[in-house]
């Protein structure tokens, strides 16, 4: 059999040729992302950054811990709480304490003629900060749970200041931190600045406005630091800090961790770090891992869709390629073969294709993963220190899974052949016939099933589901490959559909067209197969995308009433307390104050769910704001109450929920209101008390009946322009939180379509390549009945053209179904949108495909055309 096999690939090299770069161009794509993946399970091993030289750091623990009758499950807390002075005060017992204070104090150029003359303090000015709104939400592993989506904003510090974070000037040595010039600050107007490559060029005896949230006020450079990394500081006198911020982050203790352990004692609430625990008081400590996340997600879809979109194209392939030989086959039945011996044949030519081309895409993949790693981090899907590791199992599993592909792929082809009789397979040879048998029938109906039972299944149980990523990224899977298993019966009627106007204008060619494309089934299905499982993805997958922030975008025109709407200009940091001081002051506005904070709940006792929550003022969020409310009212939400959305298990108005808050503690809130789930952004909604400590982070304002829109809004600008915030139109915000925003996920999109649409490519030439040079008669029988070269050639292309768009229809019908199904859940959930079909990338994925489809066959018969037609006519296989 192996000598068979060989000669067979030697004899059709072309049909193996398309075959092995068909494969090995999928192994090597899934060997790229699969190395690429690998290293996204690791972040890379940082050690701590703020507090490398200290001995021993206490904070607030950042965990929720709660027990269960399944062990302790813990949640990272939204807003840890601070170091009390009487903590501090006993642990100062021990040894010597720094206190650290971290909070906002952006850097702008000093104010010169008119505008140096801004006070300092004043009803506009909060002298100190004290209660939640002073407070900077702490870093840590929450600190990014409720700052995603719309309310993050996109508004820039304003006076084009640089965003940096202030400390007391004792706590640098703990990095540490070593001035590079000048002195250390010893009055409240002196501060020390780090400076780094590419930010803002400061030295020491500059004159700068620092914006805090306790004014702003022009200070001096006194000295500078070299900056490393990680933040970019601004460091006040100890006192100015405490003025500023007067609550202790942390606490930098000069003592045994044994000591300090038990001088806190167990129940303390407070977290002793020492080693490499200290990173966990660094800003951000999780922000490797959080980073890779979305890589991660990117790579495994990636991988996902080159997976089924490669195994799918190389069964198509080898499908085709025994189909072409069935006269081989019959010749064999007829010297005496029996169908075992032929199908051990087919395998062993498969398996002998599948290892070569298998190890090509692996050195493909090795080859190529780099480039990977590096388009991606310049497009900025992964950060810039991204890169690949050492793994090498991505490499023997894209190697088993090409042979995997290449035998599987095989395996149902050869067993029709070895079960087609002699005489049947000589006869068959002219014209496709019984192109269905029973299992393909059997599997296409399954799969038909599944694709449509199971979002209808969703759209009755939980409409929510299936607007996830994963959910409508695998959704269309099953689809495709139904509608692949039945092309070959779908062929035919929508091939006459397409030809049922040229085949009706003057001349033979749409007769020709019409009439090639009914009897070649089995070469119509093989192009239009890998053109049906591009259209789908595209039009699926970006319409989906598209659609859900259509969605979203009018989800929130309808939610929001407010005539302004303001969100600081950096994600995860508090509205200054003047501007909100200021904006509450400015006569005809009706501002509502919000602020982002975080809501656990163990749910059936086995698990902590957090959900995003907003703390608002009941009676000033129903002037800004048209919440879709369910059950209950918003009024009713007052300090022991909750407002809660269907996704909840509770949702039963009155009843209670037990709770924990953004800072740790344990609440037991009654339900006020219960809203529509929508498509996810509608969160929680609790009040000020319960908001954990969190700091203002928008600022919603509708203008009051009567009054002059005009003045509140320069109201509004000038209260902003004194604190360096943007304030923002309804209309801009929604602008800027709309469709088309996330240019990180449509980037991701294209890199995922480019892949399939290149897999789609080589299917398409190596298809028409191996059709075409097995149509050689056809094309001399043409030329001998009077046809020119030109008219056959356009007949070539005419009917690869038509064969690209049955791929293309077919392809449609999945996408309008799968868009359909999207639409569906969003009506369900409340949302009121039309579908966004993306004609535009749907047109240039088609147009790509025929034309290199029709460049693929009109090549070859051009080629075949150059010898004699009564040689061609004559010519043996």
């Amino acid at each position: 059999m192996l000598m068979l096999a060989l000669s067979g690939i030697r004899t059709r090299w072309i049909t193996f040729v398309g075959s092995f770069v068909a494969l090995a161009l999928g192994v090597g794509l899934i060997a790229a992302t699969g190395l690429a993946l690998a290293a996204t399970f690791d972040a890379p091993e940082r050690g701590p950054e703020r507090f490398a030289a200290a001995p021993v750091v206490v904070r607030a623990a950042d965990h929720l811990r709660v027990d269960t009758p399944t062990g302790t499950r813990t949640k990272p807390l939204d807003h840890p709480g601070p170091v009390g002075p009487r903590t501090a005060d006993r642990l100062a017992a021990l040894g010597r304490t720094v206190e650290d204070r971290t909070f906002p104090a952006d850097v702008a150029a000093a104010p010169t003629g008119a505008d140096a003359k801004e006070p300092r303090t004043g009803p506009d000015v909060t002298a100190a900060r004290t209660g939640a709104d002073a407070k900077q939400p702490r870093t840590g592993p929450g600190t990014t749970a409720a700052r995603t989506g719309a309310d993050a904003g996109k508004s820039r510090p304003g006076r084009d200041a640089e965003a940096r974070v202030g400390h007391p000037w004792p706590v640098a040595a703990a990095a540490p931190y070593r001035l590079t010039s000048g002195r250390a600050p010893a009055a409240p107007g002196e501060v020390v600045v780090t400076t780094r490559p590419g930010g803002a060029p400061l030295r020491t005896g500059d004159r700068v406005l620092v914006r805090t949230p306790a004014g702003n006020a022009p200070r001096t450079v006194v000295g500078t630091v070299a900056g490393r990394g990680f933040e970019d500081a601004v460091f006040f006198t100890d006192g100015e800090a405490a003025r500023i911020s007067p609550d202790i982050d942390a606490l930098v203790v000069h003592a045994d961790a044994t000591a300090v352990r038990r001088a806190l004692g167990p129940d303390s609430g407070m977290d002793v770090l020492t080693g490499h625990d200290r990173r966990r008081a660094d800003p951000d400590p999780d922000r490797d891992a959080r980073a890779l996340v979305s890589v991660n997600a990117l790579l495994g879809t990636a991988a996902g869709i080159t997976l089924f979109v490669s195994a799918a194209v190389v069964a198509s392939t080898f499908s085709f390629a025994v189909a072409q030989r069935r006269r081989e086959f019959g010749l064999l039945r007829t010297a005496g073969a029996t169908p075992g011996q032929i199908r051990r044949t087919v395998c062993a030519e498969a398996v002998l294709v599948g290892v070569l081309a298998s190890a090509a895409g692996v050195w493909l993949g090795a080859g190529g993963a780099p480039l990977l790693v590096g388009r991606m981090t310049g497009a900025g899907l992964a950060p810039p220190w991204f890169a690949l590791g050492d793994a090498s199992w991505p490499l023997h599993t894209a190697f088993w899974t090409g042979v995997f592909v290449a035998t599987a792929g095989a395996l149902v082809s050869c067993h029709r052949a070895g079960r087609t009789a002699p005489t049947e397979a000589l006869r068959e040879a002219a014209v496709d016939s019984r192109v269905m048998p029973a299992s393909r029938w059997a599997a296409a109906v399954l799969a038909l099933l599944a694709g449509l039972g199971l979002p209808a299944v969703a759209l009755a149980v939980d409409p929510g589901d299936l607007l996830g990523r994963k959910s409508y990224i695998t959704r269309p899977m099953l689809l495709v490959v139904g509608f692949a298993l039945l092309a070959p019966v779908l062929v035919r009627p929508v091939g006459r559909l397409l030809t049922w106007l040229p085949a009706r204008l003057p001349g033979a060619t749409g007769v020709l067209v019409r009439e090639n494309t009914a009897a070649g089934v089995r070469r119509t299905a093989a192009v239009a197969a890998p053109v049906l499982i591009t259209v789908a993805l595209a039009a699926t997958l970006t319409g989906t995308v598209a659609t859900l922030e259509q969605a979203r975008a009018a989800e929130a025109r309808t939610a929001t009433a407010a005539d302004f709407v303001v969100t600081p200009g950096q994600e995860g940091r508090p509205l200054a307390p003047a501007f909100v001081e200021r904006a509450r002051a400015v006569e005809g506005a009706v501002v509502s104050v919000s602020r982002s904070t975080a809501v656990t709940v163990l749910e059936e006792d086995t698990a902590l769910v957090t959900s995003e929550a907003r703390a608002v003022d009941p009676a000033r969020l129903a002037a800004v704001s048209e919440l879709p409310v369910t059950a209950g009212r918003l009024s009713d939400l007052d300090d022991g109450a909750i407002v809660v959305n269907e996704e909840w298990l509770t949702t039963r108005v009155g009843d209670r929920v037990t709770v924990w808050l953004g800072d740790g503690r344990k609440a037991s809130l009654r339900i006020a209101a219960v809203l529509a789930t929508g498509t996810g952004d509608n969160g929680v909604y609790v009040t000020r008390r319960n908001a954990g400590g969190a700091g203002v982070d928008r600022v919603d304002v509708k203008v009051a009946e009567g009054a002059d829109r005009r003045a509140v809004a320069a109201a509004l600008h000038s209260a902003g322009a004194a604190t360096g915030t943007r304030v923002t139109t309804r209309a801009e915000w929604l602008a800027a939180n709309g469709p088309g925003t996330d240019d990180r996920t449509r980037t991701g999109l294209r890199m995922i379509l480019g892949i399939a649409l290149l897999c789609t490519a080589t299917a398409l030439a190596n298809t028409l390549v191996m059709a075409t040079s097995d149509r050689v008669r056809d094309l001399a029988v043409l030329r001998l009945a009077g046809a020119t070269a030109p008219q056959v050639l356009r007949l070539v292309a005419a009917e690869t053209v038509v064969a690209v768009g049955v791929g293309a229809v077919l392809g449609g019908v999945v996408a309008a179904v799968n868009l359909l199904v999207v639409w569906g859940a969003l009506v369900l959930l409340g949302v009121l949108s039309a579908v966004v079909v993306p004609w535009g990338t749907l047109g240039l994925v088609v147009a790509a495909a025929a034309l290199l489809a029709a460049v693929s066959a009109v090549l070859p018969a051009s080629l075949a055309l150059r010898t004699r037609p009564v040689e061609l006519a004559g010519a043996r296989e």
